[in-house]
C-alpha cells in the first residue's frame, strides 16, 4: 500500500508512477497553469492532460512556472479521436510535445478505443495506432505507453498482436464504477489501472451514503472517494482549479477506509458509469474523457 503523495507504483518497464495524478480535463489557458503550478507546490508528481483537453500549452507552461524539475514531473497525455492511424499518431504526439515545450512524455495514451470511423475495422485501427506508439517508445518520445477507456476487449486486441501492450489503462473508476474486473485483469497483466473522475464528477456530494461515510472518518467527500481509489491499488485523477480543494484531494494519506466500508461504498455500484460505455463509438467532435 502506498503512504505518501510522491509514493510510486512501478511500472512493467520498471518506469516509476507516482500514486495520485493531478488532472486537467475542462480547464482552460491560464486556469489550467495556475493549477497545475498549485499542484505541483503541494507535492503532485504526476500530472494528467490531453490533446482533446486544449491546454497542453498551459499545462506545459504551469510546469516550468512552477520550479520543479521537469525529471521530476511524471507528464502524462493522450491521443485525440481524429489522429488513430500510424502517420497520423506520430504527428500527434509530435504536436502535444511542441505544445507541451518537453522533449518526452512518461506516458501518452490512446484516448477511446472505439469510434465512429473504426468501429468496422477496429483491430485494424488499433494496431496502426500502437505500432506508431512503439516507434515513439523506442525513439524516446515515450517513457511509457498506455490507454484510456479501453475495456479488457479492446486491450487484448493489441495484446494478440504485439509483444508490447498498453502499462497504463485509465478508466472511469468511482464507488458508482469500482471497475473490480479490470483492476484484477490489471494486476493479472502487470497494466496500472488509472481512475479518471474519482468524485463521479461532482455526484459523490450527492450521495447520502459518501456523505455519512465521510462524516465517520472525519474526512471531506472527496478525500474519502479519492482514498478509495488509493486502497483499490488504482491511481486516481482528481481534477480541481481551487488550492484549497487541489491540497485537500491530495490529503488522503491519514486514515484507511476498512474493508467493510470500502464494500459499502461499491453498493453504489447500482448507479452505475456516467456516460457511455467504451465500446459505444464515439466521433472526432467529442472532448474529454
Amino acid at each position: 500500500m502506498v503512504n505518501k503523495l510522491t509514493d510510486c507504483y512501478k511500472l512493467i518497464n520498471g518506469v516509476r508512477v507516482p500514486c495520485v495524478a493531478f488532472g486537467t480535463w475542462k480547464m482552460p489557458g491560464r486556469v489550467a497553469a495556475d493549477a497545475v503550478k498549485c499542484a505541483l507546490e503541494t507535492g503532485y508528481r504526476h500530472i494528467d492532460t490531453a490533446a482533446a483537453y486544449q491546454n497542453e500549452e498551459y499545462v506545459g507552461a504551469g510546469i516550468r512556472e512552477s520550479g520543479i524539475d521537469r525529471n521530476e514531473v511524471f507528464l502524462v497525455s493522450k491521443l485525440p479521436n481524429d489522429d488513430h492511424g500510424y502517420e497520423k499518431a506520430v504527428a500527434s504526439c509530435e504536436a502535444s510535445l511542441k505544445r507541451l515545450g518537453t522533449d518526452y512524455l512518461d506516458s501518452y495514451l490512446i484516448h477511446w478505443p472505439v469510434l465512429v470511423q473504426n468501429v468496422d475495422r477496429l483491430e485494424e485501427d488499433l494496431c496502426e495506432t500502437w505500432r506508431a506508439f512503439e516507434r515513439l517508445y523506442n525513439d524516446g518520445k515515450l517513457r511509457s505507453m498506455g490507454t484510456s477507456n479501453f475495456n479488457i476487449e479492446h486491450i487484448e486486441l493489441i495484446k494478440r498482436n504485439f509483444s508490447t501492450y498498453p502499462m497504463i489503462n485509465q478508466v472511469q473508476m468511482h464507488p458508482q464504477n469500482p471497475e473490480e474486473e479490470m483492476i484484477a485483469y490489471c494486476k493479472e497483466n502487470g497494466i496500472i489501472p488509472e481512475a479518471w473522475s474519482p468524485l463521479i464528477q461532482g455526484q459523490a456530494f450527492k450521495r447520502e451514503l459518501l456523505v455519512e461515510m465521510a462524516e465517520k472518518y472525519g474526512v471531506s467527500v472527496a478525500q474519502l472517494c479519492v482514498r478509495f481509489i488509493v486502497q483499490k491499488g488504482a491511481v486516481p485523477v482528481p481534477k480541481s482549479a481551487t488550492p484549497e480543494r487541489i491540497r485537500n484531494n491530495a490529503d488522503v494519506f491519514g486514515f484507511e477506509i476498512s474493508a467493510e466500508d470500502m464494500e459499502k461504498m461499491a453498493t453504489l455500484r447500482t448507479y452505475g458509469r456516467i456516460g457511455d460505455d467504451p465500446s459505444v463509438p464515439r466521433t472526432h467532435q467529442v472532448v474529454g474523457f
